[in-house]
């Protein structure tokens, strides 16, 4: 379920031009494709929808998918800091990665609209 204006700031970055990927906490087909239909249900913005394969981690499908920027939460509910896809990517890789955190259930309304600040907001 969206946080607060989610969907809207999504769709902001997403008219211009940015490229939105989700990152799913499931490793299940099955219910990675249900995440799938709830993005479409809330009215996402379309992208891809990555989820872990058999041994890898996070930093590994962030690694491959290399985006310019990382949004993610703080992972507060589940242990905070190990979980974090940031630190989990590889050394040589992290440092092509603008990494945003945000707090566990605060949302991302408070990040900038422009897609462009976004590689040089600080969290």
């Amino acid at each position: 379920m969206p946080i607060d204006g989610a969907v809207a700031k999504l769709r902001r970055w997403w008219e211009q031009c940015a490229e939105i990927d989700y990152l799913s906490s499931h490793r299940n087909p099955e219910d990675v494709a249900k995440d799938a239909s709830v993005l479409r249900r809330y009215g996402f913005p379309p992208g891809g929808l990555l989820a872990r394969g058999p041994g890898e981690s996070y930093g590994d499908v962030a690694g491959r998918a290399m985006p310019d920027v990382l949004v993610e939460d703080d992972c507060e509910s589940i242990g905070g800091g190990a979980e974090i896809t940031h630190p989990q990517i590889r050394p040589e890789l992290r440092g092509r990665i603008k990494s945003i955190v945000v707090p566990e259930f605060g949302g991302i309304d408070h990040l900038p609209d422009s897609v462009r600040a976004l590689l040089t907001f600080e969290s």
